[in-house]
């Protein structure tokens, strides 16, 4: 999603004309674009925008956007005194009223809907990999997630609108769309005449634009992984078999103390559909371990299913408090050393997990997208229809679109060769 509003805030700038630079010193303005899902990376916003003070030219303006500007609002002028704007996750649109007045302070953390999508202007190019957003905010309240404060309750975007963003960004460049939303899967956009859409109409459609070779969405809630959704995967190629559905935790009471209203039952069952549907489906996770109230028994549990579904890549924390949330005031808080050892137990597990499907993987030919060179620039960065990063040799007119033959394997990456 940040990656979205970062693409989206440079196009609104060029369209003001101005010009990208990546070195600080030589900026006119300098926008810093925030997560709040955990308290380190509001940290390490605050500890950014310290260096960026001190590195800037005088006359440069310079702020934040994001969920961390809707979680600190006005305390961010506090703290950082000489920031120009502090904008949130759906009012960023707004930027141009600080280049039109700079000596002033712009403070706007409304929860807007959607009003931002209709006052961007459109990329002039897109890149290989178009994201599409389809929804803004989440309704389903987790104790310990601040997305509800931070981007407000969910709103799908009109199914027009959704598909004319993907029309465009296939016409201007992209291969491969990925979907958007912090329910990605729970998109329900009624229109004027009373027919409901949802994303499986959205795939559906937009698999028909020939430009578009591949097709993904994120992040899935399990509840809403609707038959009509699982479908998709036994009758549409164009959609990648790879999902990421958050299980979060083994436990049923430790799911039920997060408000994730679902049985492992229920998961393992929308696990087994989805496989019989596209028996090469590879699935990833996230997980958070340390939630107040875990005993050792409950992340046993959430070892045992991180090893039954074996997730071939996932994302794993140790919980963190964050404001506004329930889960924050709960009792039996788990102590930090204790949340390391388990948080190095999963991810010892999951490391191993990922490391034998990559090993499996060898020999194997997959049909890959370029998502450019490595950062020494000797080789090219494929991804796989399971977004493993794969690495070839660079070689002159590499395509977009390639067969690659995996030769070696490790635990972050695939090597392998252009057939």
């Amino acid at each position: 999603m940040n990656v979205y509003d970062g693409w989206r805030i440079a196009a609104m700038l060029e369209h003001h004309g101005f010009v990208r630079t990546d070195a600080i010193p030589d900026a006119d303005i300098i926008i810093l674009n925030t997560c709040a899902v955990r308290a380190k990376a509001t940290d390490k916003v605050f500890s950014a925008l310290g260096r960026i003070r001190r590195a800037k030219k005088p006359s440069a303006l310079f702020g934040i956007v994001g969920c961390v500007a809707r979680e600190a609002g006005a305390t961010a002028f506090r703290r950082i005194p000489d920031l120009n704007f502090v904008l949130g996750p759906q009012s960023y649109h707004k930027l141009p009223q600080i280049i039109e007045n700079p000596d002033a302070r712009l403070l706007n953390i409304d929860l807007g809907g959607l009003e931002k999508f209709d006052q961007l202007p459109q990329m002039e190019k897109s890149p290989l990999v178009a994201y599409i957003p389809i929804q803004e905010g989440c309704n389903h309240c987790c104790t310990y997630c601040i997305v509800p404060y931070t981007r407000g309750r969910e709103l799908s975007r009109p199914f027009d609108d959704c598909l004319r963003e993907t029309l465009h960004a296939a016409k201007t460049g992209a291969i491969e769309i990925c979907f958007l939303g912090q329910n990605v899967n729970g998109y329900k956009y009624t229109d004027e005449n009373g027919k409901t859409y949802r994303l499986s109409d959205l795939i559906r459609e937009t698999a028909k634009i020939p430009e578009i070779m591949r097709i993904r969405f994120t992040s899935s809630y399990p509840t809403e992984m609707t038959d009509d959704l699982i479908s998709m995967f036994a009758t549409e190629p164009k959609l990648l078999p790879f999902l990421n559905m958050p299980i979060q935790s083994g436990s049923q009471s430790i799911l039920t103390k997060m408000n994730r209203p679902y049985s492992l039952e229920l998961y393992t069952d929308i696990i087994r559909k989805l496989k019989i549907a596209r028996p090469d489906i590879q699935i990833s996770s996230d997980f958070i371990v340390g939630f107040p109230g875990e005993s050792d028994d409950d992340f046993e549990q959430t070892m045992k299913i991180a090893q039954q579904i074996k997730y071939i890549n996932s994302y794993s924390f140790k919980y963190s408090p964050r404001p506004h949330t329930a889960a924050a005031i709960m009792p039996d808080q788990i102590p930090e050393n204790i949340k390391a050892e388990r948080l190095a137990k999963l991810d010892n597990l999951l490391n191993e997990i990922q490391r034998e499907f990559n090993n499996s993987c060898i020999d194997k030919t997959f049909q890959c997208l370029l998502e450019g060179p490595d950062k020494t620039g000797r080789h090219l960065i494929y991804r796989t229809p399971f977004m493993q990063q794969c690495i070839v040799d660079t070689c002159n007119n590499a395509p977009a679109l390639a067969r690659v033959k995996i030769t070696a394997a490790n635990k972050a990456s695939l090597r392998g060769k252009l057939e």
